[in-house]
């Protein structure tokens, strides 16, 4: 596997140590520079070039958010990965809209901030598995009270599709999902295929941002 360049952009000394600590001694990541602001930032990248930046969102003087615009602008190979204090709607929002490709909340554990950072470097979109039931939440909440706007072609979720949904955003397997139904994963399959064509998505990265086009969560 290639090696993965990291750099940490916080204004917050500990939270960059923390980072580092729980990245060390990874043969397949190394942290290559950290800084505490976007100047800082911008001047580092003229001499160095990392795979993937992480990304406070709340920073002096120019947010995570500006900053991700413009590296998205005038260096489209850096991946970004947000790191945020405080989960919300907007934020999420916010960051897919200026380029990210990962959100984080800065209480993440170590596993999953380094399965973050390897699917970014490839080029696949990463968002918390607890970020991601909160947005599906709001996602199932909106569709059963009626407040979800009308599907393509007027198809509708059944409620065996909104249980499979709702599965899948808990972060259960296909076995574990087809376990808890009493069905089979060829079936957990084809009703998540037919989930998916439906709303025009293919993961739940996808469902999120389903949702923050369709207004089920805020912007």
């Amino acid at each position: 596997m290639n090696e993965i360049k990291i750099v940490l952009v916080d204004d917050h000394d500990i939270v960059r140590d923390g980072l580092k600590v729980l990245l060390m001694n990874l043969s397949d990541i190394k942290v290559i520079g950290e800084v505490s602001s976007g100047r800082e930032l911008f001047n580092l990248l003229l001499t160095i070039k990392p795979n993937v930046i992480l990304m406070d969102i709340t920073l002096p003087k120019m947010s995570g958010i500006v900053i991700t615009e413009k590296l998205t602008k005038d260096y489209p190979d850096i991946k970004v990965i947000m790191l945020t204090a405080s989960v919300n709607d907007k934020s999420v929002s916010d960051s897919f809209k200026a380029g990210a490709l990962g959100y984080l909340p800065k209480n993440i554990k170590q596993e999953e901030l380094i399965e973050a950072i390897r699917e970014v470097f490839k080029g696949n979109e990463y968002i918390a598995k607890s970020t991601s039931k909160i947005i599906s939440d709001k996602f199932l909440n909106r569709y059963k009270t009626g407040t979800f706007k009308q599907l393509k072609n007027d198809h509708e979720l059944t409620k065996r599709e909104l249980e499979i949904i709702e599965l899948f955003a808990e972060g259960f397997s296909y076995k574990e999902v087809a376990e808890k139904l009493s069905i089979s994963s060829n079936t957990v399959e084809s009703h998540k295929k037919n989930i998916f064509e439906k709303l025009e998505i293919n993961s739940i990265v996808d469902l999120v941002k389903y949702a923050i086009r369709q207004g089920i969560i805020s912007i």
